[in-house]
């Protein structure tokens, strides 16, 4: 129910998208600024390399602290703001990674720039959990969620895929420094909407559990070491040390983890959510969401700019199909979930993913119209699966969860991106070859890395239609979600 002019500003909801444009902008805007950070720099390492004197090892962390600590502190953040407050949490996120953004002009050296990126990643955590349950606050029509959801996912995929394309064009223009200076003005102008737009919590929305500070350290190590072994395994190899100590690390402090949770009062995450198919089935599915999306940005990235010879714009470009399909699927998502269910259009959204990777396998080198038709199949069962999971995991979280359901949300998604990655990466490296040449390629080596292409999308095809199908099955066929924790 909305709210009249005599209720409290906490209770408020609006009655329609157009209504709520300051809050749901605002929320937008944070979900995109931390989105691109993830892309953004990418295409100025070059750049950045020469003007700080830094080698190939240094790059590679400069985008790898982000996701590191982005990855790593989803959950405790999300735990955070369950007790402290979300609103409250989002806006010291947004402070600080406006502040943050501001220290890139003080940057002399490769491993000053990591330590901001790191800095980067911890703040943009607690933005990513948070930006996504405020939204549920804004409507009470589960309609209206939806929608507000599938804004969110398109702008942030935006982000995500528009970071190289707006990172060229500003670098045409400007020093790189300017790509993390122009956070500030953003996050000011989102922090801004959210205090105007966003009701503070209301005490009985909050859970008032201790902070299970041993289980926000486990997580921690547990999904940072992780996502770190895969990183490690495409770098140094899998059977390095540093790959199979962070494996082994990893492991050892997933088993402490669940242990404690097990055994705590007041867990971080409570694991008996995961006795809920929603639950459990939501997060699974979006985790091949992930591999799938990760997979062929990183395949096609490396597709359009080395085997075609393509500039990053004109592959950034190349793009635009994703974030077109994105918008204009909608009307057909909504249809799915409506007239089916959860589960009937979660498998039909598994079912697009497997046969555009499966698409992907063969068009590879049979031109940009065949890739780009995978890319709208492919499109329609992301923004399928990953819009309906994600009201549905937030739905069948209890009230005083919602943050730490989206933290959820989004780590599945941030291990499935590690995994899609390492995939890609290592099949191409062990194919194709480990240095891939700058400038023009020889005949020899484009069809080489296209015959890399095609076992690689082959056997992306059959993990993500595996993973995606199997926590589609374990989904309610309910249209809306009733099995509450």
């Amino acid at each position: 129910m909305t709210t009249t002019a005599t209720e409290p500003a906490s209770t408020r909801t609006y009655p329609s998208l157009r209504a709520a444009w300051i809050p749901l902008a605002a929320l937008c805007l944070a979900f995109f600024v931390e989105m691109v950070d993830n892309t953004l720099l990418s295409i100025a390492l070059p750049t950045i390399g020469r003007d700080l004197g830094s080698g190939t090892t240094a790059l590679q962390w400069v985008t790898g602290a982000y996701s590191l600590t982005f990855g790593g502190l989803l959950l405790t953040a999300g735990s955070m703001a369950d007790r402290l407050g979300r609103r409250r949490v989002l806006l010291v996120g947004l402070a600080v990674f406006g502040l943050l953004s501001l220290c890139v002009v003080a940057v002399e050296s490769a491993g000053e720039l990591i330590a901001l990126r790191a800095g980067l990643g911890v703040a943009a955590a607690a933005m990513a959990p948070i930006t996504n349950s405020l939204v549920f606050r804004l409507f009470d029509d589960q309609a209206l969620r939806m929608r507000a959801m599938t804004l969110m996912i398109v702008v942030g995929m935006s982000g995500f895929v528009l970071g190289p394309l707006l990172g060229g064009s500003v670098l045409t223009h400007v020093r790189w420094e300017w790509l993390l200076v122009v956070n500030a003005p953003i996050a000011l102008i989102a922090a801004v909407g959210v205090r105007l737009g966003v009701a503070p919590d209301r005490p009985q929305d909050l859970t008032r559990d201790r902070l299970d500070l041993p289980g926000a350290v486990l997580s921690v190590l547990t999904i940072g070491l992780a996502c770190y072994s895969l990183t490690s395994g495409v770098e140094h190899g899998w059977l390095s040390t540093a790959t199979l100590a962070s494996i082994v690390g990893a492991l050892v402090a997933g088993c402490a983890f669940v242990v404690h949770e097990r055994r705590s009062k007041a867990p971080m995450l409570d694991l008996r959510l995961f006795s809920s198919g929603t639950v459990r089935g939501a997060a699974i599915a979006q985790i091949g969401t992930s591999i799938a999306m990760a997979g062929v940005m990183f395949g096609l990235i490396l597709h359009f700019q080395y085997a075609y010879g393509w500039s990053p714009m004109r592959a950034g470009l190349a793009n635009l199909p994703i974030i077109v399909t994105m918008i204009a699927a909608t009307p057909l998502s909504e249809w799915l979930g409506k007239r089916f269910g959860h589960r009937v259009a979660c498998l039909v959204g598994a079912a697009c993913l497997t046969v555009s990777l499966a698409g992907l396998a063969w068009g590879v080198d049979h031109g940009y119209a065949a890739i780009a038709a995978s890319m709208v199949v492919m499109t329609v069962g992301l923004r399928t699966v990953m819009t309906i999971c994600a009201v549905a995991l937030v739905e069948a979280m209890p009230a005083n969860r919602t943050s730490i359901g989206t933290a959820l949300n989004d780590t599945a998604q941030e291990v499935g991106t590690s995994v899609g990655t390492a995939v890609i990466g290592t099949l191409i490296a062990a194919l194709v070859t480990t240095q891939l040449p700058a400038g023009v390629w020889r005949s020899d080596l484009v069809q080489s890395f296209f015959h890399g292409e095609r076992i690689a999308y082959g056997v992306l095809a059959v993990i993500v239609g595996l993973i995606a199908t199997g926590g589609a099955l374990t989904l309610t066929n309910s249209h809306t979600v009733d099995e509450h924790a």
